[in-house]
């Protein structure tokens, strides 16, 4: 069996797939038309970030069984173009976690006291000892936005120096929040107390430009701001305006929205100091996230165990065909139910009625639980790793069993509760195969669960539809279905509207402000 490991990883990394047996070449700094002529003769591939492993490649890819990501972030794969070859894609999560917290405090460091400025200016043979005057951590607020294991790792750093800290994160629960000793509040409130501002979140749709000049706007006069996550959560153009006017007092930013950033005007700001993308750039962490795929590699193409799959539950392969379905209706319930529920969840119930109730559930639940988790947190969640994750987070989970199904040969129910809060969706497959989600919080639906949705509650009066499809038409947004549900005749109804392509927040903002519209949310599930 053949690896290919086309980015610069640790030697130790190679030496572990040599003594397996594996065959392995290092072909690094291919271009694209290389990687498809090489990539059909491999059983494995191995990258880092520099290599783009798009459709095409895949495509290419006669022979690949597995990619495995040297690292968490997964924006260089095509996870769903490999799914639907049956290709297996591991990464590392957790490997370079306290690598990309502590420099996410060299940057907090750095920026508080001026510290590349300064020097700078000495070896221009300056002493400019009062220009570089800088400020305290201790005592300060630090706002830190996504409390996963790296931004838990940097609130334990900043609470050992004196920092108050305070956090937004949808999935903590108060409790777990209290054992890291940090205070959870909302996005707003955040912005608003926080001296110190620092990003920990995945790059969604959602955090797309989520500091930008509105936020910015309600933020402390010399708030400081670090990004050291995924580029583009932070309006770049909005950042430059606020560092110039003074609003903002300083920003550090690793990441950016283009990769390298060419002649961008932040760089010509003396309060704005970067790094190129060195978040996870330690020589320890890129050892151990080499050793830790490796080793993931070894063991599926010798032994067939699956270990941190972002696309595959850990069962074994002559199983896998009679579960499938059922993982993929949970995986896809889970997340339409985590993306129409508002704040943290304490506990999760899921329900299984009919002949799915006999089978083994595990990896259904798991599925469920990556398909709640995953909308916020991306790639440090899989199937290996869900149910710790959810465990941190202080979030119970329950399991019903029940052999009647109704009208239906099966059904999954799943509920997410906070307090007197609760969501819940209902799903079945149709012809044992085809997801369908059929109860959306007690509103009977029917609802292909794929692609860019939009849920809206609203009173059921008429026009309402006719607006909605009056205001999409007017941005020029093809609905590919629309489905409605409703409580009674003039009461509540949801509607769930499919359109081709995503739908921006002014667009959201123009829907909700029509007529009978209560509220509007958008949906993001693979197609």
């Amino acid at each position: 069996m053949k690896v290919l490991v086309s980015d610069n990883i640790s030697q130790k990394g190679v030496e572990i797939l040599k003594k397996a047996g594996l065959k392995v070449d290092v072909k690094t700094g291919m271009s694209p038309e290389e990687l498809k002529k090489e990539i059909g003769k491999y059983d494995a591939l191995v990258v880092r970030s520099a290599t783009k492993v798009t459709s095409d490649v895949i495509e290419h890819a006669k022979n690949l069984k597995v990619i495995g990501r040297a690292g968490s972030g997964l924006d260089n794969v095509d996870k769903i173009a490999a799914t639907k070859r049956g290709i297996v894609v591991m990464n590392t999560p957790g490997g370079n976690t306290v690598t990309t917290a502590e420099h996410t405090m060299a940057l907090l460091f750095s920026m508080a006291r001026q510290i590349p400025q300064a020097a700078a200016s000495m070896k221009q043979g300056k002493w400019e000892k009062k220009k570089f005057m800088g400020v305290e951590l201790y005592n300060k607020t630090l706002g830190i936005i996504g409390l996963g294991n790296i931004g838990a790792h940097v609130a334990k750093i900043a609470l050992g120096m004196g920092m108050k800290v305070i956090t937004y994160d949808p999935y903590l629960s108060e409790e777990k929040a209290k054992t890291l000793g940090v205070t959870v509040v909302d996005l707003e409130e955040l912005i608003r107390s926080s001296d110190f501002i620092t990003i920990h979140v995945p790059m969604t749709n959602e955090t797309k430009n989520m500091i930008n000049s509105k936020t910015i706007g309600m933020m402390k006069k010399d708030v400081r701001i670090i990004n050291a996550s995924r580029g583009g959560i932070v309006d770049e153009k909005a950042l430059f305006d606020a560092l110039k006017s003074g609003k903002v007092a300083a920003a550090a930013l690793d990441v950016f929205e283009k990769e390298p950033p060419g002649e961008s005007p932040l760089l010509g700001l003396d309060n704005f100091i970067c790094t190129p993308h060195l978040g996870a750039s330690t020589e320890d962490a890129q050892e151990n996230v080499a050793i830790a795929v490796s080793h993931q590699i070894v063991d599926y193409m010798l032994y067939g165990t699956i270990r941190n799959a972002v696309n595959f539950p850990s069962v074994s392969a002559d199983v896998l065909p009679l579960m499938q379905p059922y993982i993929n209706l949970a995986e896809r319930m889970g997340s339409f139910l985590s993306q129409i529920f508002e704040g943290g969840i304490e506990s999760i119930s899921i329900e299984y009625r009919g002949e799915v109730a006999g089978l083994s559930l595990e990896p259904i639940t798991v599925a469920a639980l990556k398909g709640i988790l995953t909308p916020i947190l991306e790639e440090t969640v899989n199937f290996i790793n869900a149910p710790m994750i959810a465990k941190e987070r202080g979030i119970t989970l329950k399991e019903i069993t029940t052999g009647d199904a109704g009208d239906y040969h099966n059904m999954m129910i799943i509920k997410a509760k906070s307090g007197a809060k609760e969501s819940m969706v209902g799903g079945v497959l149709y012809g044992k195969k085809e997801p369908r989600i059929i109860a959306i919080n007690n509103f009977p639906v029917e609802v292909v669960p794929e692609g860019e949705m939009l849920m809206l509650s609203n009173n059921d009066k008429p026009g309402v539809i006719g607006g909605i499809g009056t205001a999409l038409a007017k941005h020029k947004i093809n609905i590919a279905r629309m489905q409605f549900g409703r409580e009674k005749r003039g009461g509540k109804s949801i509607s769930v509207v499919s359109v081709d392509t995503a739908v921006s927040k002014e667009i959201l903002s123009e829907i909700k402000k029509l007529p009978n519209v209560l509220s509007v949310k958008q949906i993001h599930l693979p197609v």
